[in-house]
């Protein structure tokens, strides 16, 4: 075996030792496929805050190819230049093996791909379920035309599509799965239009707090509901649905003590964030501030936090607290969503939030 593939192995042992793999078409696809062709160049961020460019050439490329990490390919839109943000990467592989999991696909059932980017994600659905079952799109095309040399070099024939993933591929609907590599604010109705009764979407919930993987069942009329997973997962948003970014604020603002940390608030590890999502709706954070597009803002300084703006951000994340406790401190895999006529909802037993 060469080193490629032993690589290929370890990831994908690795991947089964922790519990993310459990079909052995999921296992015998990581162990196949070759991660390192779909990512000749990828840039890894280094200490100091600026970005490297690893290619074939870089002594440890080929051991960076198979950990598993999340690797960017592109910033701003624009293959020529280093560092800016990030809108193309290589997903971290344990995400890609939960939401593959999550798709519960068979074979000979159809696979419309959101978001092509590498091929990688897209190679291994082919090696799953068959290429004659595969379309992916992506909005970049040169990503997808570059997607498509690496897939079709590799043996693999997916029917790959440039155009905005947010409406679809009606061409080849319905589907029986869709999954969506890019994160959404809300869910495209077109998704749940195209994916046919009893169908499965998996995607993320593009939410600057409190996002997270979600698995819904489709009633084939743009409608739909189902769960957000267990599993928490992060992806860059699908272009259309990408925000601002958002500043704390300065002007007049008020002082106070407080006991809550904001990590306990934003970061993804605790078990009330998902929650705060809810309650903090729209609302941005950074290392020491909340913000909100409204011209509310918080810097919060540990024992304290002074609040500014038309509404009291911090006062809202402590209610939602107090909530959260008394409704029992649900976790994300406890909440629902729905994709109605009237709207879409994440809800918790007989409660809905507008998402």
């Amino acid at each position: 075996m060469d080193d490629a593939g032993a690589l290929r192995t370890e990831l994908a042992d690795h991947l089964l030792g922790d519990g993310v793999l459990h079909d052995s078409k999921w296992l015998k696809a990581f162990r196949a496929v070759p991660r390192h062709e779909f990512l000749p160049r990828f840039y890894r961020q280094l200490h100091s805050g600026d970005w490297e460019r690893v290619t074939a050439k870089h002594p440890d490329w080929l051991r960076l190819v198979y950990a598993d990490r999340v690797w960017v390919t592109q910033f701003d839109g624009d293959d020529t230049v280093t560092g800016g943000t990030p809108t193309c990467s290589s997903s971290m592989p344990t995400i890609m093996a939960i939401m593959l999991e999550a798709l519960d696909v068979h074979n000979g059932q159809s696979v419309l791909e959101v978001g092509t980017g590498t091929g990688y994600n897209a190679a291994l659905l082919c090696h799953a379920v068959g290429a004659e079952n595969v379309t992916t799109i992506d909005v970049d095309p040169n990503i997808s035309q570059r997607a498509r040399e690496r897939l079709l070099r590799n043996g693999f024939t997916p029917t790959c599509v440039a155009g905005d993933g947010a409406l679809g591929h009606p061409e080849r609907a319905p589907y029986d799965r869709l999954l969506a590599t890019c994160s959404v604010a809300t869910i495209p109705p077109a998704w749940l239009e195209q994916v046919r009764p009893g169908g499965l979407v998996v995607t993320t919930l593009h939410r600057p707090i409190g996002a997270g993987l979600v698995r819904i069942v489709s009633n084939g009329d743009g409608t739909g509901e189902g769960q957000v997973l267990i599993e928490d997962g992060r992806f860059m948003p699908l272009r259309a649905h990408a925000r601002p970014p958002t500043l704390a604020g300065e002007g007049i603002y008020e002082r106070r003590a407080t006991t809550l940390p904001l990590d306990t608030v934003v970061d993804p590890a605790s078990p009330f964030e998902f929650f705060a999502g809810i309650a903090l709706t729209d609302v941005a954070a950074g290392h020491d501030w909340l913000a909100h597009p409204d011209g509310s803002w918080v810097h919060h300084h540990g024992s304290h936090v002074d609040q500014g703006g038309p509404r009291r951000l911090w006062d809202d994340a402590e209610r939602a607290l107090v909530e959260w406790h008394e409704l029992g401190k649900p976790r994300r895999h406890h909440f629902g969503i729905e994709v109605g006529p009237d709207g879409q909802f994440l809800t918790l037993n007989d409660l809905r939030w507008h998402l």
